[in-house]
């Protein structure tokens, strides 16, 4: 196997048996069908590991802000002729990533993201994507929520580990389909019902960390601004927002089509 992307779901298992009840109970809950991937690394040159990130189209028709997109990791024994398949559902695509950095996939292997309609807005929504994506255990997931109408967004409540104030971590992404684009924010609160209140109300702004504003914001703008010249070259004329701006108002109310969040 190789990194040639590849949507059919494939993961040459026939000749292979599950390890565990865990991977049977899996593989006979899969179905493809529901499934389009949107990016995947498979380990060469024996193709012993496979991770997949789909977006899964069958939770736009469950129970209603349930997430959207899958996460699939696959490890084969080849020698014992065994495999052990694990799924996990995420709001948004740099969980469902670290979640697969955790089982031993690249980061840079899973990072691009095929198929998606909707471009990042900004280099700060790169930023904060890229921290999820290679935060290892550092957020502990406590809920999450996705609308495909009005609003437009997915929210993530987190518990940071690494935080020495405001632990509570808010990722709010928010979907502008008329641009074609979307923002990713993170937000700090003291505790979980500060959170929720804010995220019931939305009667300012999301509260940024702290260390935006203090000695280490210089770190977070300095790595933001190198994001930007990573991806200057051939650049499009997209506005990019730093620390500093404010947040785009929400747009205003956009019907969603069936598909789901990226397609």
């Amino acid at each position: 196997m190789n990194d040639r992307f590849d949507f059919a779901f494939d993961f040459d298992l026939d000749e292979l048996a599950p390890t565990d009840a865990a991977s049977e109970e899996a593989v006979e809950r899969f179905w493809s069908g529901d499934l389009t991937a949107l990016s995947q690394h498979h380990t060469t040159p024996n193709g012993s590991h496979s991770f997949v990130i789909a977006h899964d189209q069958s939770a736009t028709w469950g129970i209603p802000g349930a997430p959207q997109v899958m996460a699939i990791a696959v490890a084969r024994e080849l020698t014992r002729f065994t495999y052990t398949l694990e799924t996990s559902h995420h709001a948004t695509v740099p969980f469902a990533q670290a979640w697969l950095v955790e089982r031993g996939c690249p980061p840079e292997k899973i990072a691009r993201i095929h198929g998606g309609s909707l471009k990042p807005a900004d280099d700060l929504t790169m930023w904060v994507e890229r921290q999820i994506r290679e935060s290892g255990a550092r957020y502990e997931v406590l809920d999450n929520h996705t609308s495909d109408f009005d609003p437009c967004e997915t929210w993530t409540l987190t518990h940071d580990s690494s935080a020495a104030q405001a632990p509570i971590r808010v990722f709010h992404e928010e979907w502008d389909h008329a641009a074609g684009t979307y923002t990713m924010r993170e937000g700090a609160f003291a505790d979980v019902s500060a959170a929720h209140a804010w995220l019931d109300d939305r009667s300012g702004p999301l509260p940024e960390p702290p260390e935006y504003s203090d000695h280490n914001g210089a770190v977070v703008r300095a790595r933001v601004a190198r994001i930007a010249l990573a991806r200057s070259a051939g650049a499009s004329a997209a506005p990019k927002a730093s620390l500093d701006s404010s947040r785009t108002p929400p747009a205003g109310p956009v019907q969603r089509p069936v598909q789901g969040r990226l397609l």
